[in-house]
């Protein structure tokens, strides 16, 4: 079998939306940690339009952006499936990761904000989270069903991430009392052993996102 490596940074969503991947459908593969202030001549090879992680290396060949990566992992392993099978399935779970990652960006403005604006982006998150909670959650254990797939990775990572800004700004968004079902699915998600076993430390994201949010707070 060709080399699989993947290139990344430990904090990022991004990048744990693929590392979280390959352990389900248990590829193995090479890791190699990205200084994203340094970047590597490798990973300006790899990716020389975007120049960010995370990167995907098969065969020498590079993939880009995650669920780019994530697509050609289930159609060139098909082992534990991350994408439903049946193509309007598989159409509507495209619709909710683009959601999950519009909500993503606002929920980063929140972050990166005081004041009036920060509020106006708790807003809309909280609007956006609420049409989850009541529009985008089938039955099941996971937001697939009994089994962890695509949707669990994308709102399981938001979740986990939105966690460390959640306690950084002081704002709890996912309550179980105002969104109950999204709580349940993500806590599921993040309790499976695969997935505990492989997140990022806490601690150490805390001290890294508080610092970012001061520079980037300073530099407005």
């Amino acid at each position: 079998m060709d080399e699989v490596k993947l290139f990344g940074n430990w904090s990022s969503p991004f990048v744990y939306r693929v590392k979280w991947a390959l352990a389900i459908k248990a590829i193995p593969y090479e890791y190699v940690e990205e200084d994203l202030y340094n970047k590597s001549p490798l990973l300006l090879h790899y990716n020389p339009i975007y120049k960010k992680v995370p990167i995907l290396v098969h065969g020498g060949k590079s993939i880009c952006e995650s669920t780019i990566i994530l697509e050609y992992l289930d159609e060139t392993w098909p082992q534990n499936p991350l994408f439903p099978v049946d193509p309007l399935d598989r159409a509507t779970a495209r619709f909710w990761i683009r959601f999950v990652e519009d909500m993503g960006l606002t929920t980063w403005r929140m972050f990166c904000s005081n004041g009036e604006e920060r509020e106006k982006a708790k807003r809309e998150s909280l609007e956006m989270l609420q049409i989850v909670e009541e529009k985008g959650i089938d039955e099941g254990k996971f937001f697939g069903g009994e089994k962890i797939g695509i949707m669990d990775l994308m709102y399981g990572v938001f979740g986990y991430w939105l966690g460390v800004i959640e306690e950084l700004i002081g704002e709890k968004l996912i309550q179980v009392g105002w969104f109950p079902r999204l709580h349940a699915r993500i806590t599921n998600f993040l309790e499976a052993s695969m997935i505990r076993e492989n997140r990022p430390d806490r601690d150490r994201m805390l001290v890294t996102f508080k610092a970012l949010r001061e520079r980037v707070l300073q530099s407005k």
